[in-house]
């Protein structure tokens, strides 16, 4: 008897042992599954530019090419390498829109700053016809902090005239970060007056903004310019469209081109990449001016935040026309988020927006 109860005993304790293994290997396994992924960057000097590595596959690159009128976030890849922005100008793709040129990937400008618009700079103006514009000049380099699970990027610039006076300081955090198949851009952008007053005269042309690929374009009428077989613009056929998949949706309800010049706490654009759903979402922070911004959304592809351009918007019912004194400055914060494997609802992105409310810089 007592034999029997020994030898029962010790077969429990070696069950207990085997099933103590088999949960700490299963928590070994489960641990590694979730592993945070490695956010890192990669400065290249030479091309002027500083790619973001999610776990060493490019998320986006942040460019600052003398070619360009201001520094660009481009492309913005989905965590399945799938770019939810457009190539043209810079890497242009077959079949896709060559209209506004200065529409490039992620990027955050406006369109009357002390008079000169820094939004709709070609970049290849000459002589007195660069009088009306100004341009954004990539200033310093001053943090890049790779992490598991998030990445930080501070740098500044300059809002110049074409006499070299600056007229802005921009100092600009860009925290990468995800979220399921979500990955995340932060971004908090101060402007300080640097050599006198500063007048943001309201303007539909602003502000910060994004050019998304020609699947996210919404489908309309026309036969639109579009890159040829040959790298060349040709006349797009009847069937351009057929490839158009996006629809907007604001925090107040409103779809499509209902979204236009309307206030929101945050859009996102839904729509299918390669029979792929994919979304892009910007979310707008309380901390803002003139929250909730207006939306410079448009069918064609241009997908902006505008809070400064109330008039143009209001048809004149409201006005801001922000003055900037001398010194002072002003911050802009505003969340990114680049998704694919479903589109956004708006219960999803309500969560971010709260989520962002609670912690940004």
């Amino acid at each position: 008897m007592i034999v029997h109860i020994l030898y029962t005993t010790k077969i429990k304790l070696q069950l207990v042992y085997f099933i103590s293994i088999l949960l700490l290997l299963s928590s070994c396994a489960e641990h590694e599954t979730v592993k945070p992924t490695e956010i890192e960057f990669n400065y290249i000097p030479d091309e002027s530019r500083i790619e973001v590595l999610y776990d060493g596959e490019l998320f986006t690159a942040y460019m600052y090419t003398d070619e360009l009128t201001k520094p660009v976030l481009m492309p913005l890849n989905t965590h399945d390498l799938k770019p939810l922005t457009r190539g043209f100008p810079l890497e242009p793709r077959t079949g896709e829109r060559v209209d506004h040129p200065h529409q490039i990937g992620h990027w955050l400008n406006y369109g009357n700053v002390n008079g000169l618009d820094f939004w709709n700079n070609p970049g290849n103006a000459t002589g007195q016809g660069r009088d009306d514009y100004g341009f954004i000049e990539h200033g310093e380099l001053f943090r890049m902090e790779s992490g598991n699970g998030k990445g930080e990027l501070v740098v500044s610039a300059m809002w110049k005239n074409y006499r070299d006076e600056v007229i802005l300081r921009e100092n600009t955090t860009f925290v990468f970060s995800y979220s399921g198949n979500t990955r995340i851009i932060d971004r908090v952008t101060t402007l300080t007056a640097e050599t006198g007053d500063v007048l943001f005269t309201d303007d539909k042309e602003g502000m910060i903004a994004i050019r998304v690929a020609r699947e996210l374009e919404m489908p309309e009428d026309g036969s639109p310019m579009i890159v040829g077989q040959d790298g060349e613009p040709v006349e797009a056929g009847a069937d351009y469209h057929s490839g158009s998949t996006g629809n907007y949706l604001s925090s107040e309800g409103l779809t499509g081109n209902e979204v236009w010049g309307k206030r929101a706490g945050w859009m996102v654009l839904n729509g299918t990449l390669d029979d792929n759903p994919v979304a892009l979402a910007m979310i707008d922070h309380p901390e803002n001016t003139g929250y909730p911004t207006y939306w410079h959304a448009r069918g064609y592809g241009l997908f902006s935040a505008n809070p400064l351009g109330q008039a143009a918007f209001s048809e004149g019912a409201e006005e801001l026309n922000m003055n900037l004194p001398h010194r002072e400055s002003v911050t802009f914060r505003y969340r990114i988020l680049v998704h694919s494997g479903s589109n956004l609802s708006a219960q999803e992105i309500d969560k971010f927006a709260e989520d962002f409310k609670r912690h940004i810089l």
